[in-house]
Parts: structure tokens; sequence; C-alpha cells
């Protein structure tokens, strides 16, 4: 059954919303602050990007963890990060039955990616190249996290995604996972050529001398 249109813009969803703008102008903001302004471009995109997707697995997704461990779930709890989430499950069922595979991947984002996010923002202040091998790293486990979250859906008929509704499915479900798939993909493009051009020239450079 089609949800109606009244579902679509509910307090909620708009909170929910402007939650993640202010994550990112708060990303921008920290920017602003403490990237030097000799800081290449491409350098100030992406530490935007890893402050925004730290805040997001400490804020948001660890709000889940908190409501979705220890026999609880977020469909069972209440409060306003609750509430994000059961606005959430609208589009996928899992998030609100506490799904141990989802809450396993979240244990290892919140825990794992969301530190080396900020670790990888404190490499691009000190300008350190090994942040290129980092981001490989945390790249790698992002794209694997997205995999896993959604191919078990894939391989068993998708029972828990809901599609009838357009905004659900094209906002919180493509638009939402799609970013973690399309940028985490920019970044290894990115350390592919920072790391394997510069290694290619001075080898050429060796072999012509």
């Amino acid at each position: 059954m089609s949800a109606s249109t009244d579902d679509l813009f509910t307090t909620t969803t708009i909170v929910s919303l402007l939650g993640v703008v202010a994550i990112l102008a708060a990303a921008y903001g920290a920017s602003v602050f403490l990237l030097p302004k000799s800081a290449r471009s491409v350098d100030r995109y992406i530490f935007v990007w890893l402050g925004f997707d730290a805040l997001i697995h400490f804020i948001f997704e660890g709000s889940f963890l908190y409501h979705s461990t220890f026999g609880r779930a977020v469909f069972r709890e209440s409060g306003p990060f609750a509430e994000l989430w059961k606005e959430y499950a609208k589009a996928d069922i899992r998030w609100g039955l506490a799904d141990p595979t989802v809450v396993s991947l979240e244990i290892l984002t919140v825990f794992g990616a969301g530190p080396l996010c900020v670790f990888l923002m404190y490499q691009i202040i000190k300008n350190d190249p090994a942040r290129y091998y980092n981001y490989i790293v945390l790249s790698v486990a992002e794209l694997y996290g997205g995999w896993m979250t959604f191919c078990p859906e894939w391989l068993t008929g998708s029972a828990f995604l809901v599609t009838d509704n357009w905004f659900h499915h094209l906002v919180y479900l493509w638009f939402f996972n799609g970013i973690w798939v399309v940028i985490p993909a920019y970044l290894l493009y990115h350390s592919y050529m920072e790391i394997v051009l510069p290694l290619r020239a001075q080898l050429k450079g060796s072999k012509a001398n």
C-alpha cells in the first residue's frame, strides 16, 4: 500500500533533514577554522566530507546503537533520535528491529570509521601524505559496509525494504546510501592518483638515468 502524501513531510522528516544540513554546516565551519588558507581545494572538500562523515557516524549512527543494543530496538524506544530512526525505518524496516547484521556493521562504523575520519582530518591539517593510504582503508570499509547492508536483502527478495513511497525510496535508500558509495569511490581514485602517479614518474626518471 502506498503511503499517503501527508506522510512524506512530517515534523520528524523536516527536523531530521535539517539535522543533516546542520552537520554539514558544522563540518564546513571546521574546515574554515582548522585548515590553512593555502590548503588545496580538493583537500578542503575532503576535509568537509570527513567532518560530515564523522559526525553522522558519531551522532546519528551512535544514537542508533544506543537504541538498538542489549535487547533494545528502535521501534520500542522513545526520544528524538529514536523518532529519527523510526522515520528511516519507513524505508528499511531492519533499522527499527535491531537487525543483528545492521547493528554489527554500525558498531564497526561508529567505533572504527568515525575515529578514522577524525584522524584523517588531523592528517590533512598536518599535510601528512600517509592520509592517502588511510583514505583507502576508510573507503574500502565504507563500501564494504554498504554492500553488506544491502546485499543480504537483495539475495532474500528485499523483504524489509519499502519502496512504495517515492520519497523514502529515492531519498532515504538511494540518495543517502548512495553518498557513501560515490564519495568513497572517488577517494579511492584520488588516492590512486596521488600514490601511483608520483611513483611511476619516479620510476621513469630512475630508468632514464
